[in-house]
């Protein structure tokens, strides 16, 4: 019988093979669970999120509904979009002269670019004009492919009738994108 040499650099070589080995063979033996066809559908369509609609007043609860849209899109580095929309009587043209409205909504979008800014996402601000604020939600959302709408409505609104809000309502009933509200369960400071 011939003799046998080993070197130091065959017996590394014959370990790491070894080893490589031995983890596809482990890899192999233990595959992920399966995924129902129900939470992948739910996955992907989750991860389709690239703009959120975030309508705000300038009160606490909706800067909550901020913060959460940041929460929810950061994964999918979505575009953050804040609107505020100044309501303009019957009264009055849609285009009629509004100084305070208009430099009141530019300080609460300041405000709402602040909170998207710490989470470093990108917003989208601007000021809009509507009889109603969810005739122009809804308007955006269809011309806009917004994929989410985000808001936060305010605590104790009134009786059943106004449970949610005047606003809130009108969108849940006719808007054609997937819609959160955040109701804040705490009481808010006055």
């Amino acid at each position: 019988m011939p003799p046998i040499h080993s070197s130091i650099l065959g017996i590394l070589i014959a370990g790491v093979f070894s080893v490589s080995m031995g983890s596809l063979l482990w890899w192999m033996l233990h595959p992920p669970k399966a995924v129902s066809m129900a939470a992948a559908r739910i996955k992907v369509a989750v991860d389709a999120i690239k703009v959120i609609l975030v309508p705000i007043v300038g009160a606490e609860y909706s800067e909550r509904g901020i913060e959460l849209a940041c929460r929810l899109g950061q994964a999918q580095n979505a575009l953050i979009r804040l609107v505020h929309i100044v309501e303009v009587p019957l009264s009055l043209p849609l285009g009629a002269d509004l100084p305070v409205q208009e430099a009141a909504a530019e300080k609460v979008l300041a405000t709402g670019k602040e909170i998207v800014a710490t989470h470093q996402m990108a917003a989208d601000t601007r000021v809009e004009r509507a009889r109603h604020a969810a005739e122009k939600i809804s308007e955006m959302v269809e011309k806009e492919s917004i994929s989410l709408l985000v808001m936060g409505i305010r605590p104790k609104v009134g009786g059943v009738e106004g449970l949610i809000g005047r606003t809130s309502e009108m969108l849940l009933r006719r808007l054609p994108c997937e819609i959160i509200i955040d109701a804040n369960p705490f009481k808010q400071a006055a």
